[in-house]
């Protein structure tokens, strides 16, 4: 890889990063008037709306069996993990969701090596490692919490996490000829109907439009989350994951707690020794696990 896609892919790495950081504010405010499983429909089919029109042009570039791909792409990269967040999220803190998100990478990496025989780098499997150690410690600092007991709810984010990283390696290794935008746009034309089908079917969006004060913002919040925080920034990842790798696309779940740190500042929050700690070791292990021979 030379200078100039190197540092096109650490320019998308940041602001993925931001948009996706950011994304918790919006969810929050969308849960004001709605449930965390409707916030996640909705987000898919706003997203799949915003793109319909761009999906339905690329439809020409795509062989028969990229449909299949681009379908399963859609539902482990973007339908299944909405869904899974939103329930695991009801019933666990935000900080350790967010340390759990973190096992993408770790997963991204075990497929590729035992599905698409990846070889890693020493230094990419410490860089990891180091990664994970310093979101762990920056989401404890941000929220004065241990890590004590089992929450079986965690298992949710574990399981999404192992989707990530699946659709990471089938994005690289198996859709090879098909451009960012088309899988995007076309993955989230096939899974927009099932968010539409279970939004009307098994939640009272509409009757909450309705009768719920503030209904109305929320759903405004929300359908910005799915312009932004899904149908944009997927674009942009998979792109990123187009001219990198697995393994550094990933990362961005490294970078996301920062940002979420940055926007604690903002709010008041006030910085300790363990928010530094953290976030020089997140750095440090993404420059680690991406360090070029």
């Amino acid at each position: 890889m030379n200078s100039n896609p190197r540092t096109k892919a650490f320019i998308l790495l940041g602001l993925l990063a931001l948009i996706w950081g950011t994304s918790f504010i919006l969810i929050k405010q969308g849960l004001k008037a709605f449930d965390a499983d409707e916030v996640g429909a909705l987000r898919v089919a706003f997203a799949s709306l915003f793109l319909l029109p761009v999906g339905l042009t690329h439809l020409k570039e795509l062989k028969r069996d990229d449909y299949e791909k681009l379908f399963a792409s859609g539902m482990m990269g973007i339908f299944i993990p909405s869904f899974l967040f939103a329930l695991a999220q009801t019933r666990m803190p935000s900080s350790m969701a967010s340390v759990l998100n973190t096992l993408t990478p770790i997963f991204t990496m075990l497929i590729g090596a035992i599905l698409f025989r990846q070889q890693f780098k020493l230094l990419t499997i410490v860089g990891i490692i180091l990664g994970f150690a310093g979101t762990v410690l920056l989401s404890l600092s941000r929220s004065g919490a241990t890590i004590t007991g089992f929450n079986a709810f965690a298992l949710l984010i574990v399981l999404a996490c192992f989707f990530y990283g699946s659709n990471l390696n089938l994005i690289k290794f198996k859709i090879l000829d098909v451009r960012s935008i088309t899988i995007t746009s076309v993955s989230l034309m096939m899974i927009g109907p099932l968010a539409f089908i279970y939004l009307l079917g098994f939640t009272d969006v509409v009757h909450k439009l309705t009768t719920v004060d503030g209904a109305w913002r929320s759903f405004g919040f929300i359908a910005v989350l799915g312009l932004m925080s899904t149908a944009v920034a997927t674009i942009l990842f998979n792109q990123l994951v187009k001219i990198s790798t697995p393994m550094f696309a990933s990362s961005v779940t490294y970078l996301i707690p920062i940002v979420g740190v940055m926007w604690g500042m903002f709010d008041g929050e006030q910085l300790q020794g363990g928010h530094f700690i953290g976030m020089a070791a997140i750095v440090g292990g993404v420059y680690l696990a991406n360090r070029k021979k």
